[in-house]
């Protein structure tokens, strides 16, 4: 599939506990070739952002950085598979994990809308 997230938008449906984004955070993604930006907010993300890559039309790998509602700066890294879900909306099924604070794993699935 020939990824194309420019000027897409995403809410999570699922994202483990130690994660920070919620069904209220929204993701507004922008494309220029295989690059990737972001910006999110919402719940408790007052405002982030994502830079990355997108690596031989297979999944996509990336940074972010926000600051949450506690005013905390939060870092970490990402690699996302893009799947087409059974409304023919895009998924992205993501693997990540803090660069700060206890440097954990999860795992979440956003949904294009």
């Amino acid at each position: 599939m020939k990824l194309d997230l420019h000027n897409k938008k995403f809410r999570p449906l699922v994202n483990d506990t130690n994660g920070e984004v919620s069904g209220e955070t929204l993701f507004h993604y922008q494309q220029l070739g295989n690059l990737v930006f972001a910006e999110y907010e919402g719940g408790s993300i007052v405002k982030g952002h994502i830079a990355g890559k997108i690596i031989d039309d297979l999944y996509l790998e990336f940074v972010y950085q926000h600051i949450n509602t506690g005013g905390n700066i939060m870092t970490g890294k990402c690699r996302s598979y893009p799947e087409t879900g059974e409304n023919g909306k895009l998924l992205l099924k993501e693997y990540w994990q803090w660069t700060c604070g206890d440097h954990s794993k999860g795992e979440s699935i956003i949904i294009e809308i």
